[in-house]
């Protein structure tokens, strides 16, 4: 079977594996000229399935807007006459219901057990190295972030989830480089893990060509059409275009997917959400975090790959524009940089810091869409917000079941197209 995978950012790699994996002749295409070149580049590199959680959450409308002003905030509306932005929030702020929620959330960590269990034996049945470290500490600095974390800690109990819940002390003997910061302690998830992903990506991509599969860089899709019951790709080069008729198509492009499935009459309410990282070599290693930190106030994520520290977070809607430029990204900057200070404010020289921005392809109500659309040849692997990192081996491997007409693994409810029928 010839199957073609739009995008090879670290899902549609995961994606291309999976389908090599069970005997498909597969076909990358991506415009960048190299994998995991966009929302996979600049990510936490966080794969901890309890963490994954809706962004569309009880008491979250409430909070934003009481940021909205605020100096260093962890989200930003930028004003805008978009209408898709509107009708996105419109339907986010529908699923921040208590009971949708849940469901949200349930269908999330589904995956993301799941794809933590792929990625297991991916790294350990072809001994991939990529700046692993394990455990995560989740930081609460007031007790409105522990009243938040309540039911959060009460979801880790009744999912028999191993966790620890610390007061500051605690916290200060997992992690000795924190700062003398006033906080009220954490939650520390021993089976969460940080990785490089672009790292990751890399090192699959050459075990995928080992199996055959063809990867075209600086190769844009145009658009999907139909010829019958197949899908045609329209494509182009510097150089040439070409059309093309594969058996399957699978739709990984991250925030360029909804486009190309509007092309052919598939919708999905996928809208692009900037996040800013910035990477920062270690200058004293005992006053850097021995693993993974979440800030749990302003959301951003303080990790330790290998000689340097990745610092990820914020959000910022209504503004498209990918650059470091930006008066959105002057603020986003200044609130990263801000939170690592106060955690670990003597293990880099912060000012020497490479920024990143980049869209994050979010969904409403959180879960990415995995698996089958209207038209039998073609699939989808998109939408995995902030979390793609943590769900992209599992998702990969329930295509490749799909495309070859296996059973998937995981009960697929709530996780393809089919919930915005």
């Amino acid at each position: 079977m010839r199957v073609t995978v739009i995008g090879a950012g670290i899902v549609g790699v995961c994606t291309a594996w999976s389908l090599a994996e069970s005997g498909c002749e597969v076909t990358v295409v991506e415009r960048n000229r190299g994998v995991a070149q966009e929302t996979s580049y600049g990510n936490a590199g966080m794969v901890a399935p309890a963490y994954v959680t809706p962004w569309a959450a009880p008491g979250m409308p409430t909070k934003i807007l009481s940021m909205l002003f605020a100096k260093d905030t962890p989200v930003r509306v930028q004003p805008s006459l978009d209408p898709a932005l509107w009708r996105w929030v419109a339907r986010w702020l529908g699923e921040c219901r208590a009971t949708h929620y849940r469901r949200n959330k349930e269908r999330m960590q589904r995956l993301a057990f799941y794809s933590r269990d792929v990625l297991t034996t991916m790294r350990t049945r072809h001994d991939i190295s990529y700046e692993r470290t394990e455990g995560l500490l989740q930081l609460m600095r007031g007790e409105r972030d522990a009243a938040m974390a309540r039911n959060t800690i009460a979801f880790l109990k009744e999912a028999g989830v191993a966790h620890e819940v610390l007061d500051a002390a605690e916290c200060r003997v997992r992690e000795p480089g924190l700062s003398d910061i006033d906080f009220v302690g954490g939650i520390h998830l021993p089976d969460g893990e940080t990785g490089n992903c672009p790292l990751f990506a890399r090192h699959l991509k050459n075990l995928c060509e080992e199996r055959g599969v063809r990867f075209e860089f600086g190769t844009e899709v145009d658009r999907l059409s139909l010829e019958g019951d197949r899908i045609v790709i329209e494509l182009h080069t510097t150089l040439q275009r070409d059309r093309r008729t594969p058996d399957a198509v699978v739709v990984a492009a991250g925030v360029s997917s909804a486009a190309l499935l509007r092309s052919i009459g598939v919708r999905v309410p996928l809208y692009p959400v900037k996040g800013y990282s910035a990477s920062v070599a270690i200058r004293e290693p005992t006053f850097a975090p021995m693993a993974s930190v979440m800030d749990e106030a302003y959301k951003v994520a303080i990790v330790r790959m290998g000689n340097r520290i990745r610092i990820a977070g914020t959000a910022e809607l209504g503004d498209r524009t990918l650059s470091l430029e930006t008066r959105g990204a002057e603020r986003a900057f200044a609130t990263l940089l801000k939170v690592a200070r106060d955690w670990f404010p003597g293990a880099a020289d912060y000012q020497g810091a490479s920024w990143w921005v980049g869209a994050r392809p979010m969904l409403p109500d959180g879960p990415p869409v995995v698996g089958p659309t209207r038209h039998r040849r073609l699939f989808t692997n998109l939408g995995h917000g902030s979390t793609g990192w943590a769900m992209a081996a599992g998702s990969g491997r329930i295509v490749a079941d799909l495309v070859t007409g296996r059973t998937p693994e995981i009960d697929l409810d709530g996780l393809t197209v089919a919930r915005y029928a």
